[in-house]
C-alpha cells in the first residue's frame, strides 16, 4: 500500500482522535480506529512485529524491516495518540471536574453512533451473533456498575494495569480508561502524564523521576498486552468477523450506562490532591438530577458527538492511493 504525505496526516489526525477517546473513561480508542477505517490494519501491523523483523533487518536492511510491519503507518498513528494524550490530559481532567454533563453528553453521542456503525458491519445475522450481543451487553453493563479498587501502590500492579488497559483500549467498545478506573489506576495514569509534562517544563527532577518510573511501568505492561492480544484479535477478524463484531457491539451497548451524562453520586473519596472524587454512582433521569441538568446543551452536544462519528466514517471510506 503506497501512501502520500496527506494520507499520513489523516492517519495522525485519527491517532489524535484515538488518544482523546482513550483519555476518557467509557470511550474506546479502538472504536475510533474502527469507525475511521484503520482498525484491521492496526491490529495486523502490530501482529507483524516479532523476531522476524530483526532477521529481515539483518538480511535486507532497515527499510525492508520497517516496511515489513507497516512502520510508517504505526509511527503516524501512535504519534497522533501521544500528541493527543499529552495535550488533552489537563483539559479532560478539568472538564471531568467542572463540566461533566457536557463532556459525557459528547461521548454518549459518539458511542451511540459507533454502536450503529459497528452493528451494521455484521453481514450475516444468526442466533450466535444475537446471543453474543445480548451476553456481552449484560456483561459490559455489570462491569460499569463495579466499584473501583484501591489506588495501585506497587510496580507489579502498575504493570498489570498497563497490560489490561491497553487490551481494552484497542478493543472497540471497551474503554481502557474505564478499566483503569475500575482498577483504581485512572487517577495515577492521568497524574503521571500531567506530572511528566510539569516535571519537564518546571525542571522538577524529583517529580519527573517519579512520573517517568510510573510511565515506564504502565508502558511496558501496555506493550506486552498489545502484542499478546493483537494476535488473537487479528485471528478473530480473519476467521470469526461477524461474531467478533457482535461481541464488540454488545460491549458498546452495555458501556452506555457508564457514560450516561446524569448521575447520582453514591460514594466519594478524597484523592491525593485533596479533592473529593466520585467512587460509585448510578444513572438517573435528567429530571431527577439534583443540580442544573443542562438539558438543551446536553442534547445539542449529543448530536455533535453523533455527527463526529459520521464525519470520521466519511474519512474512513476514503481509501488511500495504492
Amino acid at each position: 500500500m503506497r501512501r502520500q504525505l496527506k494520507d499520513y496526516i489523516f492517519i495522525t489526525l485519527k491517532g489524535i482522535a484515538m488518544g482523546a477517546a482513550d483519555v476518557v473513561p467509557g470511550v474506546s480508542g479502538g472504536t475510533i480506529a474502527f469507525i475511521s477505517g484503520i482498525y484491521e490494519e492496526l491490529i495486523e501491523s502490530i501482529d507483524k512485529i516479532d523476531m522476524s523483523v530483526f532477521k529481515t533487518w539483518k538480511a535486507h536492511g532497515f527499510k525492508s524491516a520497517w516496511n515489513s510491519f507497516n512502520g510508517s503507518f504505526l509511527l503516524a498513528l501512535f504519534s497522533g495518540i501521544a500528541i493527543s494524550i499529552l495535550s488533552l490530559a489537563k483539559l479532560i481532567k478539568w472538564l471531568l471536574h467542572n463540566e461533566p454533563i457536557l463532556l459525557w453528553s459528547f461521548f454518549f453521542g459518539l458511542v451511540l453512533a459507533s454502536i450503529l456503525f459497528i452493528g451494521k458491519q455484521i453481514e450475516n445475522w444468526s442466533t450466535s451473533t444475537i446471543v453474543a450481543i445480548m451476553v456481552t451487553s449484560i456483561l459490559s453493563y455489570y462491569i460499569t456498575l463495579a466499584e473501583p479498587f484501591a489506588s495501585p501502590d506497587s510496580s507489579m500492579y502498575l504493570l498489570f494495569c498497563g497490560f489490561i488497559a491497553i487490551i481494552a483500549m484497542i478493543l472497540p467498545g471497551v474503554s481502557g480508561a474505564f478499566i483503569l478506573l475500575i482498577l483504581g489506576a485512572y487517577e495515577t495514569a492521568i497524574n503521571t502524564v500531567n506530572n511528566l509534562i510539569e516535571g519537564v517544563s518546571s525542571g522538577n527532577w524529583e517529580l519527573l523521576k517519579d512520573a517517568l518510573l510510573k510511565f515506564f511501568l504502565l508502558g511496558v505492561g501496555a506493550i506486552i498486552g498489545l502484542k499478546v492480544f493483537s494476535k488473537l484479535l487479528n485471528w478473530m477478524f480473519k476467521h470469526k468477523k461477524n461474531l467478533t463484531l457482535a461481541i464488540l457491539t454488545g460491549f458498546m451497548i452495555g458501556s452506555l450506562n457508564k457514560i450516561w451524562p446524569w448521575k447520582k453520586i453514591l460514594k466519594t473519596r478524597i484523592n491525593s490532591e485533596g479533592m473529593e472524587v466520585t467512587v460509585l454512582d448510578e444513572s438517573i433521569l435528567p429530571s431527577s438530577y439534583a443540580g442544573d441538568s443542562q438539558m438543551l446543551f446536553a442534547v445539542l452536544i449529543v448530536v455533535i458527538g453523533f455527527a463526529t462519528i459520521l464525519i470520521l466514517e466519511s474519512f474512513g471510506n476514503k481509501k488511500p492511493n495504492t
